[in-house]
């Protein structure tokens, strides 16, 4: 079933049924197919036809909600904005996408209201939440005046473009993943494979304008699961809510776990109720895994997921970043030559499934194919373990190339992290006239470490990799920066230390003190 066939199916099998809660308001399927019902005929009636793109400005909340089931009711193309953009990301963003209608929130629309010729014109901006203090849009509320109803068209086609999902790419610029009513339904069927079913209550702490949080909730709506929304993730509210509700399943960015871990150690709550919580969207260490189930009670499982191809695997069985094959999905891994490695071998992942994104939207009737005969390239890593394991080693654009020699960095992160001195790491490659690249390094420190123990981290990893692995240039910052997906930021990285460092000049051996704007503050460096 399509995503709005699912919530007509479960508005009817089941109308006064939970299907999310959201700041304590209890949301039926009946008042969710009826609310987006309503604000289909009303963006009927301003002239939104098939195909127009609606952009989606605003946090997890009951509106996000009722606008994606409004917009797959009429076949507008759903167009939900990263929220960490600035006011220049989401010019180009609507530069490209020629929006018909802006649908956003108070906080959000500030970043948008003075952009000119790119935006809908004022009568096609609705705001939730507006008041005295802005301008240049109307009350979200006019959207569902009585009379301002217009007639719904016929059911649009299952393989028309529904979501444009936004993307970091290696481009630099963010890419706008397109996906259709099909690939969503697959989506949110393929939870079967992670035990999902009508039996789970789910905490969505992932923000509905990304891949996770959508797909976690289309899950639900097709599973007839409720769903307990938060308007941004914060630690403490959301153990709260799994004690409140019963939560019994949470799936979110590795970092979320972390933070989770904290909020608990500091003010245990009841989470007896949980069941199954799942780390997607970047890699999950080993180290992170024992953590959490030594203070949580329950292992944390970890898939390997992507915008493009949301649902390929299910979760793996064992610590670490592992995945598993499922029914339905075909699974390749390949060699530069595009020829299949052997089992324990490393290769590029390769995917074909009724999942995966149709194309990369670059502007109405233009298209950018990312599937070549029929196999989508992710790009990503892998080697196949004893039995339909998945283990994650790297991207292959993250790859450093030492000297002829291939570095991973989340080998390297792994074994950094794996020091008790370490909190958080990340690895990438600088520049370097000799040897291609050099390999670098942040880490986060723990909490009472000081930064004179560079030598002891240095020499505990010396003591497990391969003498070119090790980091020639090692800082510690208050926290490793990660983009608005919560995955880490390696090109940022690479350019901030690039500009403390004059990498021309080789390393040699000592410690440097160093200050720069995102708290890099020693360096160490050491010499291979």
């Amino acid at each position: 079933m399509t995503p709005i066939n699912a919530l007509r199916h479960q508005a009817m099998l089941r109308p006064e049924g939970t299907a999310f809660i959201h700041d304590g308001r209890v949301w039926t399927y009946q008042n969710l197919l009826v609310s987006a019902e309503q604000l289909a005929s009303s963006l009927v009636a301003r002239g939104v036809r098939k195909g127009d793109r609606v952009i989606i400005h605003m946090p997890n909340s009951a509106e996000i909600a009722i606008a994606y089931f409004a917009c797959f009711r009429i076949g507008a193309i759903a167009c939900p904005m990263n929220l960490r953009f600035k006011a220049a990301e989401l010019r180009e963003m609507f530069r490209r996408l020629m929006p018909a209608v802006y649908l956003g929130e108070a906080q959000t629309f500030p970043t948008v209201q003075h952009i000119e010729g790119e935006l809908p014109a004022t009568e096609c901006r609705f705001v939730l939440n507006l008041d005295d203090r802005l301008e240049g849009g109307l009350p979200w509320s006019i959207l569902f005046e009585a009379h301002d109803a217009g007639s719904l068209p016929s059911e649009p086609s299952a393989d028309a473009v529904a979501v444009l999902l936004t993307t970091s790419g290696t481009t630099g610029h963010p890419k706008l993943v397109a996906h259709t009513a099909a690939t969503l339904s697959a989506i949110a069927e393929a939870f079967v494979h992670q035990d999902f079913d009508e039996s789970e209550i789910m905490l969505n702490p992932a923000p509905m304008v990304h891949a996770a949080g959508l797909s976690n909730f289309l899950a639900c709506v097709n599973f007839g699961a409720p769903a307990v929304t938060l308007d941004r993730f914060e630690p403490g509210i959301a153990l709260d809510l799994i004690s409140a509700y019963g939560c019994t399943r949470i799936g979110g960015s590795p970092f979320l776990f972390r933070a989770l871990i904290e909020e608990q150690r500091e003010r245990p709550r009841n989470i007896s109720s949980l069941q199954y919580c799942i780390a997607a969207g970047d890699v999950c260490p080993m180290q992170l895994h024992a953590e959490f189930k030594a203070v949580m009670g329950l292992p944390l499982r970890s898939v390997w997921g992507c915008t493009e191809a949301s649902g390929s695997l299910t979760f793996g069985l064992e610590p670490g970043p592992v995945s598993r094959r499922i029914p339905g999905v075909d699974v390749r891994l390949v060699d530069d030559a595009g020829r299949s490695v052997s089992r324990g071998e490393v290769g590029e992942l390769l995917i074909k499934g009724p999942n995966v994104m149709v194309d990369y939207w670059i502007g109405p009737d233009e298209m950018d194919s990312a599937i070549a005969d029929g196999w989508f390239h992710t790009g990503d890593l892998m080697r196949q373990g004893e039995r339909n394991d998945l283990w994650f080693t790297g991207r292959k654009k993250d790859i450093i190339i030492r000297g002829g020699s291939n570095v991973s960095p989340v080998e390297v992160e792994s074994v950094l992290m794996r020091h008790p001195m370490v909190r958080d790491a990340a690895v990438f490659g600088l520049p370097d006239p000799v040897l291609g690249q050099r390999v670098a390094a942040v880490v986060q420190l723990a909490h009472g470490r000081g930064d004179l123990e560079f030598s002891d981290i240095l020499a505990a990893t010396r003591r497990q990799l391969a003498d070119y692995k090790v980091p020639e240039r090692l800082l510690s910052v208050h926290t490793v920066p990660r983009n608005a997906l919560g995955k880490i930021d390696r090109r940022t990285l690479a350019a901030e230390m690039a500009a403390l460092l004059d990498v021309r000049s080789g390393g040699g051996v000592g410690v440097e003190e160093t200050r720069a704007s995102r708290g890099m503050v020693q360096m160490q460096s050491n010499s291979c």
